[in-house]
Formats: structure tokens, sequence, C-alpha cells
């Protein structure tokens, strides 16, 4: 396990790395924006006058995949936002968060507070927000939930590349939906100290739900606002163009979005080489070294705004920008060696060779010797 300290990844980023430009920023985000209204008017204006049938078909579904490509890149500017990395002023970070998350329909400060547990706990057992990992004993007992859900008709047919192809195209169209209506795949200890978490009370648009303290309460029903002027928006186009347009022009890119989302987090943090931990073994550095770097060539250098090829140099410091990101990711390398990740494996390849391996977790002693860890049981 690594030995390292922050202080010792701080002194080893160049200082400039973590300045913030505001104005930097705001010329990604108008970038994002100019790109995402001008394919949008051009599909609008121009793909409706193709007499062919089977063109308007595939026009339509590569303007899906493009405009979902650009929408992923303005859902990373505001995150950026969501973690002070966009400028110095909290208050327009704040903002231009709200408009970004909200034009994608995403609750921008809900998922902001659960989102810094996330960095505050990665790669803990119980008490990170997404992508936690089943125990095996979870599995084998009888008397677990989880168990009971895992032993189900499935279970027999588990291992079958159908099954898990199934599995995964389920897991990348309602993973993000089911995240933020019911903080599915979160930790058991994930909501703050002293809640209890049920159905009704785990819901990302419920101020006064378990996932927030009473003082967020007013932070969390500015986002629903925000949602409900973009829903209402989409509602009036609907009454011009029809449902049949503001699908095709909205809700494909807005599928795609969470393909990319759901793929790029979790494959930054599921390997089947890394690690998660139990409370007796996590600390704040394991947990961010536990985190895995990867690479999608040109879009994630200038779509992604480099959040694939970064993100164990996020983990650690998440007010770094994007554009600083890859300059800090080569300082830090040396300094963490053997416990730095990286997987250059194609994108689609790790996603599908991961989810189909990186099932089950099983406690054995690390590497080193010095401690248990979680690893997937292969």
């Amino acid at each position: 396990m690594t030995t390292v300290t922050i202080p010792q990844l701080r002194e080893a980023i160049p200082k400039h790395c973590f300045d913030r430009s505001a104005t930097r920023s705001i010329a990604y985000l108008i970038r994002d924006l100019a790109l995402i209204a001008a394919l949008a008017w051009s599909a609008f204006t121009f793909i409706p006058t193709i007499q062919s049938h089977p063109a308007r078909i595939i026009l339509w579904q590569i303007y899906g995949f493009v405009q979902g490509l650009f929408g992923t890149g303005l859902w990373i500017i505001a995150h950026e936002c969501g973690h002070g990395a966009f400028s110095p002023n909290q208050t327009l970070n704040d903002w231009c968060g709200l408009l970004g998350h909200s034009l994608l329909l995403v609750p921008y400060h809900s998922w902001r507070i659960t989102h810094h547990r996330h960095h505050n706990y990665v790669a803990h057992m119980d008490k990170d927000t997404a992508f936690v990992p089943w125990r095996a004993e979870e599995i084998s007992s009888p008397k677990s939930t989880r168990g009971d859900r895992a032993h189900s008709f499935w279970e027999s047919f588990e291992d079958a590349p159908v099954v898990v192809f199934l599995e995964l195209l389920l897991h990348q169209l309602f993973g993000w939906p089911l995240h933020l209506m019911f903080n599915s795949s979160a930790g058991k200890k994930s909501a703050p100290e002293g809640t209890t978490l049920g159905l009704l009370n785990s819901s990302h648009f419920l101020p006064v739900g378990g996932l927030f303290t009473r003082a967020q309460w007013k932070k969390i029903a500015i986002t629903d606002i925000g949602l409900v002027c973009v829903l209402s928006v989409l509602y009036k186009f609907q009454q011009v163009v029809g449902p049949a347009m503001v699908f095709q022009m909205y809700f494909v890119p807005w599928f795609w979005v969470h393909h990319w989302l759901i793929a790029i987090t979790y494959l930054h943090h599921n390997h089947v080489d890394v690690p998660h931990f139990e409370d007796d073994a996590w600390t704040f550095v394991k947990g961010a070294s536990s985190t895995i770097d990867r690479d999608f060539g040109f879009v994630g250098e200038h779509l992604f705004h480099n959040i694939i090829e970064t993100h164990v140099a996020h983990h650690f410091f998440p007010k770094i920008p994007f554009y600083h990101a890859r300059e800090a990711t080569r300082a830090i390398r040396p300094v963490l060696g053997e416990s730095y990740n990286k997987d250059s494996t194609n994108l689609l390849v790790a996603l599908w060779s991961t989810f189909r391996n990186c099932r089950v977790m099983e406690q054995v002693l690390s590497k080193d010797g010095t401690g248990m860890v979680r690893m997937w049981i292969k």
C-alpha cells in the first residue's frame, strides 16, 4: 500500500496547476453550449428536409450520438463547477453549474453534495456513494437483502454473455436515473450521520429526504426549480414541434450522456486488480489511489475535458481545473509509483471486461502483506 502523503503530492505539482481562471472556464462553457446549439439547429432545420426515410433515421442517430458527446462535455464542465475548479468564485461556479446540469436534467446541488461524500470516502465499502461492490458474504447470506436479490432467477445464468450484455445495457441506460432517484449503488452508511435511508427518502430530487441536512434543503429546492424550468421549456417545445421531435433532439442525446457518464465513472472506480477497503483499513490516500486513469483519445482530450485521463489527480486535488490536470497527473505519477493505476485498454472493451469480471469482492491479504483489502473474485 502507498505511504505517500497529500503534502508530498501537492509539493510535486507545479503551483500554477492550482490556478483557476474564470475567463478560461467560461470560454469552455460557451464553446460547449455553442456546439450543442449549432448541432441542434442544424439537425432541426436540415434532417426533416431529407426525402429518404432511411437516410433521416441514420442522420438522427448520428445526431444523437454526437450531441451526446457534446452534452457529456457540458456535464463535465458543470461537474467542475461543483468542485470549485471552474473559478475562485463559488457563486459564479454554482450558477454556471446549475445552468449546465439543469439543461441535462441533473440536480446540480443535490448531486454536488452527495458527490462530495464520494470524494471523501472513495473505495470505502460502506460510505462511498457510487458503485459500491458486493461482498462475497452478502451474496451467500440467506438473510441478506442484497443476497436475496442476487440469488434470483438470474443466478443460474449470470455468467452467460447474453445475460451480462443485457445487464450491462440496463446498467448503461438506467444506472444514472436510478442513482438520482433511489441512490442506487451507494454504500449502506453513505448518508449523513444519523440518517436512515429507505426507498421513499433517498431521492436526489427530494429536499427533505435522507440524503441532505436541514441546512442544505434550500439548495435542493433551488435545484428543483431549475429542473422544472427546463422541463417546462421542453413541454412547450413539444407542443410546437411534437413529442417525436423532442425525443429525437433531446432525449436520445440525453440517454447517450447517461451512457458515457456511467461508463466513465464506473471504469474510474472498478478494475480487476484494484482493491476496495473496509472501514478499519480505509484511508483517504488509499481510496484516492484506487481510482484508475484511462484513455479516450481525441474525445477524451477535446470533448470530455480530460476527465477520463486524469481522474487520479482529480481525486487527490478536485479543485485543479481540467486544463491543468494532465500536467498535474504527470507530476504525481512518479511520487505515487506502483500505487498509480493506469489502463490504456480501449474504453468500450474495458467496460465489457470489467463489468463481466468485477462482480463480487472477497477479503484478502494485501499484496505487501500490511493489511486486509477487498479484491475481486476471479
